[in-house]
């Protein structure tokens, strides 16, 4: 196993409103880093962001949640 670092990108797609998509970054960031308020840098730097879905890259897309959303709530096909 080598200890050389690189940058790495996970991605989760979430089917949610604005408001529950930042709400959910709030959450997210604090178990990335449970003290934001700590004095020095993390030991894993991170960065966090947000983007619609009118500007995902294209070959990015998740069909799935929305049927996943509908059919949950007896919206959907069966």
């Amino acid at each position: 196993m080598t200890d050389e670092r690189k940058t790495f990108e996970i991605r989760v797609g979430v089917y949610a409103t604005e408001d529950q998509a930042r709400e959910l970054i709030e959450r997210i960031k604090l178990l990335l880093c449970p003290e934001p308020e700590h004095a020095s840098p993390c030991p894993v730097p991170w960065g966090i962001g947000l983007l619609a879905e009118d500007d995902f890259p294209d070959d990015v897309s998740y069909p799935e949640l929305e049927q996943q959303y509908l059919i949950e709530r007896g919206l959907g096909r069966e």
